[in-house]
């Protein structure tokens, strides 16, 4: 179950994240401006924007099998239909609408994906298994950046648009063949903390501030990650002069560092018999870390370069504690909301933030954009709530409640 619902989640990764890295082809291959390459690059990203909430609701009525295969269908015929779109020429208008199709479809795997994680796995177990899950997006992109800009290079962007179709035809079949819905569920918990079976009409939201308050809290330490993420190349390259193979091989080993840190921070919430308080800790280290690198930079330390790994590290070891906390206390009936709404309010600060981010970098430099990213993380946290419940009392009710399926649901 943990190895197929990766997979899926990487295909969202890949058809979504993986068209920017052709924008170089498409501006000087295909004879696109840059800003018209960039636009493209940006279509799967309002699709995926669009899609994910309805997704969500349909996760919670219907379940994770069914759902995801219906979603991972389209997603290929969108994966397909643009690589078929680039290789014959098409106007850009119909490589765009094909490239929406692709992101508009994909919108279910990353919820699907953490509802398997926390339906199939035992509360003890189950921080450590959504820090596994959590590896479909750098794997995704490494895969993506490794493969794609060469193919592109040497044959075109059709040939490259069929590494994303091939990653969505393996997903789809893992969830055909592998994926099963998970056979007990883990309800929500009311407001005084205790882990209660609900109603078809509650809503959690209205229950208590709880997954409000993680929504937010997300919000702010995807500020730091999506900077990191998104400049740091270029301040590598630009402005401390490294080699574009260097760059991109500390990069590359930044990621994988990444990863494996969301499966240490899922298992010292396992340890711990806690989501939040571990949130608390990266907030701290993450903002420490990126104001220690603001202040390295402005003096030019090259010891800057070790903390900016420690940073990237950081601001992304959170993701899966907070997709754990909300489908925990979110239930089988409304965790696919939750987790949509935590995407799209995470992809929705990084558009807007980033060229904020840019704008700073241009008129005040790299350091003061630092800085000021460094205010993100020690925003969010007072914002992180309390745990809602133990993983022991949900891990109880988890043993006395299995929805049918056949309820209806809001």
């Amino acid at each position: 179950m943990l190895v197929c619902s990766m997979i899926a989640a990487m295909t969202t990764t890949c058809v979504v994240s993986g068209v920017p890295y052709l924008i170089p082809t498409l501006h000087t291959g295909e004879g696109l401006s840059l800003t018209t390459a960039s636009v493209i690059a940006t279509v799967p990203t309002i699709g995926l924007m669009i899609g994910i909430i309805p997704w969500g609701v349909l996760l919670d009525r219907y379940g994770e099998r069914l759902v995801l295969t219906v979603s991972l269908s389209g997603t290929l015929v969108g994966a397909v239909a643009s690589a078929a779109a680039a290789l014959g020429d098409a106007p850009t208008a119909a490589l765009a609408a094909c490239l929406f199709v692709g992101g508009l479809s994909s919108g279910a795997a990353n919820g699907a994906s953490g509802r398997i994680v926390v339906g199939w796995f035992p509360a003890n177990q189950r921080g450590t298994a959504m820090g596994f899950r959590q590896m479909a997006q750098p794997l995704g992109m490494g895969l993506c950046a490794l493969t794609m800009p060469v193919i592109a290079a040497a044959h075109g962007v059709g040939a490259a648009l069929i590494v994303p179709a091939v990653v969505t035809a393996i997903g789809l079949a893992c969830c055909v063949f592998g994926i099963k819905d998970p056979p007990m569920r883990t309800e929500p918990a009311g407001a005084t903390g205790a882990a209660q079976p609900v109603t078809p009409a509650e809503n959690p939201y209205r229950a208590s501030s709880f997954l409000a308050r993680v929504h937010a809290v997300s919000v702010a330490l995807v500020i730091p990650q999506s900077m990191l993420w998104t400049f740091v190349p270029t301040w590598l390259i630009v402005d401390r002069g490294w080699a574009p193979a260097t760059a991109g091989t500390l990069i590359t080993a930044t990621q994988i560092v990444g990863a494996l840190g969301r499966i240490g921070a899922g298992r010292l919430s396992d340890v711990m018999g806690s989501r939040m308080r571990p949130v608390r800790l990266i907030a701290i280290t993450a903002g420490i870390a990126t104001g220690a690198l603001a202040l390295l930079d402005a003096v030019g330390s090259p010891v800057a370069v070790a903390i900016m790994v420690v940073a990237s590290v950081a601001s992304v070891a959170d993701n899966g504690l907070a997709f754990t906390a909300i489908a925990e206390y979110a239930g089988p009936r409304w965790s696919g909301r939750g987790l949509g709404i935590q995407n799209t309010a995470q992809h929705l600060a990084t558009a807007v933030t980033t060229p904020l981010i840019g704008a700073t970098v241009s008129h005040l430099g790299f350091a003061a954009a630092f800085g000021l990213t460094a205010l993100a993380p020690l925003v969010a946290l007072p914002l992180v709530p309390r745990d809602a419940t133990s993983v022991s009392d949900l891990e109880t009710d988890r043993s006395r409640v299995s929805p049918d399926r056949s309820t209806p649901n809001p």
